[in-house]
């Protein structure tokens, strides 16, 4: 892959409205307002749900346009979460969606709105969810979505939500899984507060960290990339690179997130697309562990990610350079292993697994079958320029990371 200032590109971006700033989630009621809506449904988890260092300033800051607060998503995604959502949407008489928390919030809340516009019964939902992998996104109706993030997994700036499906939450015959994708889907608003980021603890920071992390790195290698989102990328590779070595460090300070809240925003910058989404391999690997298996998607991106990179750079040139830059290792002999070292180093430094065979992942045996999942995952069709990789090159990843 090139980086040559004449090659030509075109860059489709409808993005959220983006709010940063220390306490922004205040002037939640006025963002409200400007889209022309009167009652929000807080839909979170029941962590955050219960945790008033949270909630209260998200209350403040939505006043009297609160209409109530659903505090019952899990990290399944579950489409049966999303239409229990539903039911105090409705009753709520709400107009609007505030959703608030991690990766599953964030999802949960996106298939929510697509609820509120369906008029077709549960059943019917549920079985194309089951059949097709996804769901039909409705002409109009949809509310709109304000994000407010709390981890740093990069969900809170995407078009795309994923979601489950099984017979004990939902009307479906037997369990199943995909995504919505649908530009109609990009948040109205995103609010990116560093000092509601503070309020996480520090194991979830660190368990969502390299699903955010890992983004910045495929944008810059996708087949996709452009130089707008190589320009987000990069900064925001620093950004999140140096803030997430001084989480590790213990020196969890307001500068501290405040760089790790401007980094996941820069990184997620672009990535989610009318014409695709920039994510490639590692989230591909990072599906075909933990769509099956109970590993949790921060961990899998931990494990995987130095050894993806190392296939990959083995096979192509990966913009190690840019990569290399970014993550300030430029002036390094071999520039390709010192990007390998600098991704390790931070997922270690935060103390996450970097071996596969200590999280609650596959065995040995059934990495052919993984193998297969992750080369039919629709993140691989965004792979770079060059690389074609089979089943026993994914199955070498993951020996490699075992």
């Amino acid at each position: 892959m090139t980086d040559s200032l004449a090659d030509p590109f075109r860059f489709e971006y409808d993005p959220a409205t983006v709010r940063y700033g220390p306490n922004c989630v205040s002037q939640l009621g006025s963002e409200v307002a400007s889209l022309g809506r009167e009652r929000a449904l807080v839909v979170t988890g029941s962590t955050v749900g219960e945790t008033p260092v949270v909630m209260d300033p998200v209350r403040a800051g939505l006043g009297d346009r609160l209409a109530g607060v659903f505090a019952g998503t899990t990290p399944r995604k579950r489409l049966g979460t999303a239409y229990e959502a539903l039911s105090l949407y409705r009753e709520a008489d709400a107009d609007c969606i505030v959703a608030l928390g991690g990766g599953s919030s964030l999802d949960v809340a996106t298939v929510l709105s697509v609820l509120v516009a369906t008029d077709r019964d549960p059943e019917a939902v549920g079985a194309e969810l089951v059949e097709r992998g996804t769901l039909s996104i409705p002409e109009s109706g949809l509310p709109p979505v304000v994000t407010v993030p709390t981890t740093l997994a990069g969900a809170d700036l995407s078009q795309v939500a994923g979601v489950t499906a099984d017979p004990a939450t939902c009307p479906v015959a037997e369990p199943g899984s995909g995504a919505v994708d649908d530009p109609e889907l990009m948040p109205a608003t995103a609010c990116y507060d560093p000092v509601l980021l503070a309020t996480t603890p520090k194991g979830v920071l660190a368990g969502s960290a390299m699903n955010g992390f890992d983004k910045g790195i495929e944008t810059l290698y996708a087949r996709n990339s452009a130089p707008i989102s190589d320009a987000t990328a990069m900064r925001g590779l620093g950004l999140l690179a140096d803030g997430l070595e001084a989480l590790g460090a213990g020196e969890a300070d307001e500068r501290t997130h405040q760089r790790l809240t401007q980094g996941v925003l820069l990184v997620q910058y672009g990535i989610s697309r009318p014409d695709g989404t920039t994510l490639s391999l590692i989230h591909a690997l990072g599906h075909g562990l933990t769509r099956t298996y109970d590993v949790q998607q921060g961990a899998a991106h931990a494990v995987v990610a130095p050894h993806a990179l190392s296939y990959l750079f083995d096979a192509v040139d990966g913009r190690r350079d840019l990569l290399a830059e970014a993550l300030d290792v430029e002036d390094a002999d071999d520039p390709a292993a010192a990007v390998v070292d600098r991704v390790a180093g931070v997922a270690a430094g935060l103390g996450l697994p970097t071996r596969l065979r200590d999280v609650d992942g596959p065995d040995r045996d059934e990495f052919p079958a993984v193998a297969e999942a992750v080369l039919a995952d629709a993140f691989m069709a965004n792979a770079p320029p060059g690389l074609d990789p089979t089943r026993e090159d994914i199955v070498g990843v993951l020996e490699a990371a075992w």
